[in-house]
């Protein structure tokens, strides 16, 4: 893989480069992600990211194996999963009382061509102070690359709740 600058460090630190995904010593430079994607079959393909293997296939009905998930899917689980690292991120550094978070992703699809119109994120966790809760999903909303990306072209709208421990 030939890298735009000469000094860069591997994104979880020195243990070696990994091809992919590198951050530039010099903040003011731009970062620069990289999957691979290969055909492994007819209708199927292999993503390589850093060390994970991931695949993206057509449901049966529309002629696929059905071996992964859509490419469409993938862009929920790309908004999902990186809105939901920075939420984790933020309440760790926080030491915040929250637990059992989930994130749900819908994304509705209109036009010719056909593309995403619109965005929801729906957050739902165990906390006490739900003004906490919508403090942190602010933060994530506006640390998350994804929501940064995609919000310059499409609405995307975050709904919270924020629910009571149960105890069993």
């Amino acid at each position: 893989m030939q890298v735009a600058y000469e000094r860069r460090r591997d994104v979880f630190g020195d243990s070696g480069l990994v091809p992919g995904a590198c951050l530039s010593e010099n903040p003011t430079m731009p970062t620069t992600l990289r999957v691979d994607l290969e055909q492994d079959g007819p209708s199927t393909t292999r993503v390589t990211a850093r060390s994970h293997t991931v695949f993206v296939d057509r449901p049966t009905a529309k002629g696929g194996a059905d071996r992964g998930p859509l490419g469409g899917e993938y862009q929920l689980v790309a908004l999902g999963g990186c809105f939901s690292s920075h939420l984790l991120a933020a309440i760790r550094a926080r030491e915040a009382p929250i637990s059992q978070l989930r994130v749900a992703v819908s994304g509705t699809m209109d036009g010719s061509p056909e593309r995403f119109t619109s965005f929801t994120l729906s957050v739902e966790a165990i906390c006490a102070d739900g003004e906490l809760l919508e403090k942190l999903v602010s933060i994530a909303e506006r640390a998350c690359q994804v929501t940064n990306t995609l919000r310059q072209s499409t609405p995307i709208e975050i709904t919270v709740a924020a629910r009571a421990s149960s105890s069993v």
